[in-house]
């Protein structure tokens, strides 16, 4: 899928991955990119609309976890300023394993309702167009670090969830695709917590292994989403 005049929904575009992402998505041209991020940056914002004032970016306040209600109600206010959306990204994430219960209401459950509510819209049963979803899972979904078993699992589940997703494209109109990027140097792995604390160094014995960076991620990323290929499991390292 051409990027170039398209509409784009990017949830947490303007975290570690998703603010390089979003950079190289607004080089792209699209004619829209919505970012619903739970903290604001005025200052990331103002970049990205500099970096291609053609594009039209926009920043809405949203935390993944809300009920899918709360969700379809934001999506209602989108889709009745841009008309269409043609491709919505499911990017937030947290690395956190002694918050159990957060860590799969974000990586998993906040997947799902977002991409539940956009249904509404999208589904070809309900007379919608259709559209594409990427979901921003992880290398750890088929290859777990097995000292963070719950973040892991819960990136496990979000991969199988996408899957589905795609299987169902002739029903729903709605393609899929997962994103699984490698050990990229992001705050996110400099340092966090094990389940249990089984090892207090995970953050660190991470590191050691090789890395990439954020942009080159998401210049792969951006591939990717040119690609637009229903049930790939891209991995990003």
């Amino acid at each position: 899928m051409a990027i170039a005049n398209k509409n784009i929904i990017f949830v947490a575009g303007l975290g570690g991955i998703g603010l390089d992402t979003s950079r190289e998505i607004v080089k792209s041209g699209p004619k829209n990119l919505v970012i619903l991020d739970r903290i604001e940056n005025p200052t990331a914002i103002a970049e990205l609309k500099a970096l291609n004032p053609k594009v039209t970016v926009t920043f809405y306040p949203y935390d993944v976890t809300v009920p899918v209600a709360e969700t379809t109600k934001l999506l209602k206010t989108i889709f009745a300023k841009l008309k269409t959306v043609d491709l919505l990204i499911n990017g937030a994430g947290i690395l956190d394993d002694h918050q159990i219960e957060r860590t799969i209401a974000v990586n998993f459950t906040g997947t799902v309702n977002t991409t539940t509510a956009i249904m509404d819209f999208w589904d070809k049963r309900k007379g919608g167009p259709g559209g594409v979803i990427a979901n921003i899972c992880s290398v750890t979904g088929f290859n777990a670090i097995y000292q963070v078993p719950v973040y892991s699992a819960s990136k496990a589940a979000a991969l199988s969830f996408t899957n589905s997703l795609a299987r169902l494209a002739p029903i729903t109109g709605v393609t899929a695709y997962s994103i699984n990027p490698g050990i990229t140097r992001t705050p996110l792995v400099h340092k966090f917590n094990s389940w249990l604390d089984v090892e207090p160094r995970v953050g660190e014995l991470l590191l050691e292994h090789p890395t990439q960076t954020t942009l080159e991620c998401a210049q792969n990323f951006v591939k990717a989403i040119e690609a637009n290929q229903n049930g790939a499991i891209w991995q990003l390292d």
